[in-house]
């Protein structure tokens, strides 16, 4: 059997695959991407696409447990359980709850702010500099609240923000009903982040690999990897389309990585969070810039043909049916808050699995018991957000350069 050597392998070709093997490509290393499905066709494809700093506090945070137990008693809720006899999701939710504390909160803050802060700029040179056509914006994202005390306690996080180098602007009800006509009245109050951005994500994956295959970097869709083997020199790998060899190989595969660490004895706690997304048509008015509907943890985004709502958090593991209760949950927040919630045409109703760590931070770098395997996973429900500083951070590592950013809060040994 002919084995195929290459010098890097990235299993998974999502955003943050593309981004890791356009890095590495940049430094000069020959690379091949292999996914199990269509590029970009799992959680890189139906979400928002929103570029957020913004979103560097984590979930995790103190209060979060009294709110999440009340929203656990509607199906409609922002974050829905269904009951079931699951020990990994419970043990990993005691992990999440022991960490909704100040202390905690403030570790996780800084490690995504770095992230996302790196990210936000090196994604706005990426576009730039490769000519990535993916409807990219810099208009920032706005938070935009229906009820007095949610959009108060808000607010008062704004100063905590600005420390981590995200800025703010805090818009009284009234003036921002006069700016964006799109909005029924109700609104009280807007916090918009003028450093956010947005692009088209299915279009910013499509770019990466018309960059990456006009470089010579292969990409085989629709190939599965079905074991690893680690060597001295490299890592054995068999697959559907035959047997390789990588001198390096990186895991970059959402939430399928806990499956796939396990063939390796890593222990990555990862939890599909499963979110939704709708869309539909462009209506004749709509927001000039995302917003997120803050009450109800809603997106909103359109572009130049179409619109998307998303949302959501179900952790129902990896259950491949659409929730018609999570998706009317997105139509009747939209329906609440905006004068044109979709176009008359539908396009898609979506789900994907969102890859939760309960520290809510990526696991990026070298596998602790492996010299030439590598883990670039756990964004949660920031892949987009994170993709290019990601990838920038496990070429440095890879190649042996100085990283733009620490990489230790990211290291997969704070799990072991």
């Amino acid at each position: 059997m002919r084995i195929r050597n290459d010098d890097v392998v990235i299993i998974g070709a999502g955003a943050t695959g593309l981004a890791t093997a356009l890095a590495l490509s940049d430094a000069g290393r020959q690379v091949r991407v292999i996914d199990a499905g269509p590029l970009g066709g799992a959680t890189s494809h139906g979400n928002c696409g929103t570029i957020t700093p913004s979103h560097a506090p984590p979930l995790a945070a103190p209060g979060v447990p009294l709110q999440a137990l009340r929203w656990m008693l509607s199906p409609q809720a922002p974050l829905y359980i269904p009951p079931r006899m699951d020990p990994a999701l419970w043990r990993w939710l005691l992990r999440f709850v022991a960490r909704c504390n100040p202390q905690d909160w403030q570790r996780s803050a800084q490690g995504r702010a770095a992230l996302l802060n790196d990210s936000r700029q090196r994604l706005a040179q990426w576009v730039q500099r490769y000519r990535l056509d993916c409807e990219f914006a810099d208009k920032g994202l706005d938070y935009v609240f229906r009820e007095q005390r949610n959009f108060q306690a808000y607010a008062a996080q704004c100063d905590a923000l600005l420390r981590l180098g995200i800025g703010t602007e805090i818009i009284d009800g009234a003036d921002y009903l006069r700016s964006e006509p799109a909005f029924n009245a109700g609104v009280v109050g807007a916090i918009r982040f003028p450093g956010d951005a947005s692009l088209r994500p299915d279009r910013y994956t499509a770019e990466l690999a018309r960059v990456l295959r006009a470089r010579g970097v292969r990409i085989d869709e629709h190939c599965t990897l079905l074991s690893i083997q680690p060597q001295a020199k490299g890592v054995q790998m068999q697959t559907s389309r035959g047997a390789g060899h990588a001198g390096e190989l990186v895991l970059a595969t959402g939430a399928w990585s806990p499956q796939l660490a396990a063939q390796l004895g890593l222990r990555v706690p990862i939890q599909p969070g499963k979110g939704y997304s709708i869309t539909g048509s462009r209506p004749p008015q709509v927001p000039s810039r995302p917003v997120v509907l803050k009450d109800r943890s809603v997106f909103v985004i359109a572009w130049d043909d179409c619109m998307r709502l998303g949302g959501t958090m179900e952790f129902s593991g990896q259950d491949a049916r659409l929730n018609a209760t999570r998706l009317r949950a997105l139509q009747q927040a939209a329906q609440l808050y905006l004068r044109q919630p979709l176009g008359p045409a539908l396009e898609q109703h979506w789900y994907g699995w969102r890859p939760m760590t309960w520290d809510d931070m990526p696991i990026l770098g070298r596998s602790p018991r492996h010299a030439h395997i590598w883990l670039a996973a756990g964004h949660g429900m920031l892949g987009i957000s994170m993709s290019s500083g990601s990838g920038q951070l496990m070429a440095d590592l890879i190649t042996g350069q100085a990283p733009a950013i620490d990489p230790a809060p990211y290291r997969v040994e704070r799990f072991q």
